[in-house]
């Protein structure tokens, strides 16, 4: 089985903050497939196929625990997070076998539950602006302009982990490199408006 963490922060007050851009993908695709989150101690899951989807209630920094929680639970051989990204412009799209953590506290939370980097990352760019308090930026709502951005960067995103939970990384990969011409053009389109 196959396990898909989105990351981000419980609560109303962080639901469109650009930290949980991980939790808004998969409420995306929970309501293309009517799924439902079911609600445990660190985490809220749902199933589809031969998958499961969770989102961390133990808050960005400690969302290791939930990992560890639901892999105590059950098998899961293959692991992919979901995660902003601050070094990334808003809407690219980056995909990882492992490595670091970027300075991202709930990387690098769950890499030091598993004891290992070695998972895969869909990392998405939230972008960085300078002129506010990193906490205070990635804790902000998106824009009205962002969200047209946000729109295409999750509709590409949900298509990526469809590929990964129905086959492997590998065609994931593949299906961005196929998509990326048409998707860069979406995005400029947008932000030409």
């Amino acid at each position: 089985m196959k396990l898909v963490v989105g990351l981000g922060n419980p609560g109303k007050k962080y639901k469109d903050n650009r930290h949980n851009i991980g939790f808004l993908l998969l409420d995306r695709i929970a309501k293309k497939n009517a799924l439902l989150f079911k609600k445990r101690i660190n985490y809220d899951f749902a199933k589809l196929n031969n998958s499961i989807f969770i989102k961390p209630k133990t808050y960005m920094n400690r969302s290791g625990i939930a990992v560890t929680s639901i892999l105590a639970k059950h098998k899961l051989d293959d692991i992919i997070v979901v995660v902003d990204d601050i070094n990334l412009p808003l809407g690219e799209i980056r995909l990882r076998c492992d490595g670091g953590y970027g300075g991202h506290n709930g990387l690098k939370s769950i890499g030091n539950s598993l004891g290992s980097d070695e998972f895969k990352r869909l990392r998405i760019g939230v972008g960085y602006a300078d002129e506010k308090e990193l906490s205070e930026y990635v804790l902000s709502d998106f824009s009205g302009e962002e969200n047209e951005i946000l729109k295409i960067v999750l509709e590409l995103s949900e298509i990526l982990i469809e590929e990964y939970i129905n086959y492997d990384f590998d065609r994931m990969v593949d299906k961005y490199s196929v998509l990326k011409k048409s998707y860069s053009e979406k995005l400029d389109k947008s932000q030409d408006q």
